[in-house]
């Protein structure tokens, strides 16, 4: 039986256990107490936040990773600048970008939830407005969400993964797990 735990990452912490690249220490998945022999099914980058899914079945994770599985993945990004729903269009439609054209996404514009406090908060500037829209993706390039807002012209200032097929953040705290 497969086991899968539910870890909300915060910001700065790199989601693999060691990270042998870096000349200095950066937090890793291994200050988390998380259970031995499990590995992330995917990955967020380090300054992004929110759900990672881990388990120790490699099927399961090669199918929640896989870009043919088509495996619905979640965002909460918070953009700079005031995109309407039409101006998010192109997301809905596939943006291209260096590494060819992406599938269309699931894009709302949204309220602002209820989020923890991101450690450094986001820094806010009086005359450029942001908004928070919800971005839905059945494939995970690298920095995909960041680049496809970019590429429209709201560069993304926080991005929160919520949802990973049918597991959800629901109330996990930054920095804790529970099992599925």
């Amino acid at each position: 039986m497969a086991r899968i735990f539910l870890f909300t990452k915060p910001m700065g912490v790199h989601s693999q256990f060691t990270d042998a690249k870096s000349p200095t220490e950066r937090p890793t998945l291994s200050g988390f107490g998380l259970p031995a022999d499990v590995y992330a099914a995917g990955r967020l980058d380090r300054d992004s936040e929110g759900l990672l899914v881990l388990t120790d079945d490699g099927q399961l994770q090669a199918r929640i990773t896989s870009p043919r599985a088509r495996t619905e993945k979640t965002y909460l990004a918070q953009v700079e600048g005031n995109p309407t729903f039409n101006d998010l269009a192109p997301l809905r439609d596939g943006v291209d970008l260096k590494d060819g054209k992406t599938r269309p996404a699931k894009v709302s514009l949204i309220d602002p939830p209820n989020l923890w406090p991101r450690d450094p908060p986001v820094r806010v500037r009086q005359t450029v407005p942001d908004r928070w829209i919800e971005v839905t993706l059945t494939e995970g390039r690298n920095r995909q969400v960041r680049r496809m807002t970019a590429a429209v012209g709201f560069p993304t200032l926080r991005l929160v993964r919520w949802r990973v097929g049918r597991w959800s953040l629901d109330d996990i705290a930054p920095g804790t797990w529970r099992e599925a």
